[in-house]
C-alpha cells in the first residue's frame, strides 16, 4: 500500500493509505473506505481496518483508507468536508493510482458507514452530478441512519451517547437541527445509489432498528438495496465471530459490490 496526504488543514495533514490488489492492472475499481469510532476516535490504518482494506484489495478492489478530523473540536460539517476532499483528491489522481473513475464504491463502519451514507443521500438529493459521478453504490456496515436512534432508549452505549452529543454540539431536544441535518434517513430520494445495509440483531451501540428505518424508506422510494442481516451479531460482529452466516455475509458484501460495478 502507499500513504498519502489528501489535505492539509488546521496545521494537521490528513492522511490516506491505498491498498492494491496483487495482479497488476491498469486501473481498478475504487471503494472508498471511512473507519468507526463514533466521529470521536478512531484511524485509518487500526487493525481491523487494516483487515478491511486486505479483505477488499484480495478481491480486486483498490482500498483507500481515509483519516478525517474528530467530533470533540470540529462540526459534522468539518466531518463531511474532509469525506468530500478524500473522495476529490483520489478522482484527480485517479490516473496516478490507476482507479477507474466510473468504478466507485462508498463504504463505511459504524460513524465511517454513516458518513458514506450521509455523503451519497445528501449529494444526490441534490442532484450534484459532478460529486456523485462514477458513484456505484454505498456499503454501510451498523451505520446510524437517524442520529437520535443512538440516545434512544435501545440505545445502550455510554460512548455512543457521549460521542454524538459531542459531535452534534447538544442533545436533540437541543440541537433537534443538527440530528435532522446530519442523518442520511432525511435526504433519501430516487436518485441515491444502490445501498448495502449490513446489521447485527445484537448491536448495543447503534440500534439495529435504525436500519430497519432505513431500508423502509429506501423502498419507499424504489432505491435498489440489499440488507444482510447477523441476527447473533453486535457491534463489529464480523471482527469478533468467524461463524459460517459471518463469513458469508463478507462474501455476499463483495458479491453485491462486483454486481454494482459490472458493465460500468
Amino acid at each position: 500500500y502507499i500513504t498519502r496526504t489528501y489535505k492539509k488543514v488546521d496545521g494537521e495533514e490528513l492522511k490516506m493509505d491505498i491498498w492494491y490488489p496483487n495482479q497488476s492492472r491498469k486501473e481498478y475499481p475504487l471503494v472508498l473506505f471511512a473507519h468507526g469510532g463514533g466521529w470521536i476516535s478512531g484511524f485509518r490504518n487500526q487493525p481491523n481496518n487494516i483487515s478491511w482494506c486486505k479483505y477488499l484489495a484480495s478481491n480486486g478492489f483498490v482500498a483507500a483508507s481515509i483519516d478525517y478530523r474528530f467530533g470533540i473540536k470540529n462540526e459534522m460539517d468539518d466531518l463531511l468536508a474532509d469525506y468530500d476532499d478524500a473522495l476529490k483528491f483520489l478522482k484527480f489522481h485517479g490516473r496516478e493510482f490507476k482507479i477507474c473513475p466510473k468504478k466507485i464504491i462508498l463504504m463505511g463502519l459504524s460513524a465511517g458507514g454513516h458518513l458514506s451514507l450521509l455523503f451519497a443521500s445528501y449529494y444526490s438529493y441534490m442532484q450534484d452530478k459532478d460529486r456523485m459521478e462514477g458513484i456505484c453504490g454505498v456499503v454501510g456496515y451498523y451505520a446510524p441512519s437517524d442520529l437520535t436512534d443512538l440516545l434512544s432508549h435501545e440505545g445502550r452505549s455510554f460512548f455512543a451517547r457521549y460521542a454524538t452529543i459531542r459531535t452534534l454540539k447538544g442533545r436533540p431536544d437541543e440541537k433537534s437541527e443538527n440530528y435532522e441535518m446530519y442523518s442520511p434517513i432525511k435526504w433519501i430520494s430516487a436518485n441515491m445509489p444502490p445501498v448495502l445495509l449490513v446489521h447485527g440483531k445484537q448491536d448495543q451501540t447503534v440500534p439495529f432498528s435504525s436500519s430497519i428505518k432505513l431500508v423502509k424508506k429506501l423502498g419507499e422510494y424504489k432505491v435498489l438495496y440489499k440488507f444482510l442481516v447477523q441476527p447473533n451479531g453486535d457491534h463489529c460482529f464480523e471482527m469478533n465471530s468467524k461463524d459460517f452466516r459471518t463469513v458469508n455475509i463478507l462474501k455476499k458484501t463483495i458479491s453485491w459490490m462486483r454486481g454494482m460495478i459490472t458493465d460500468k
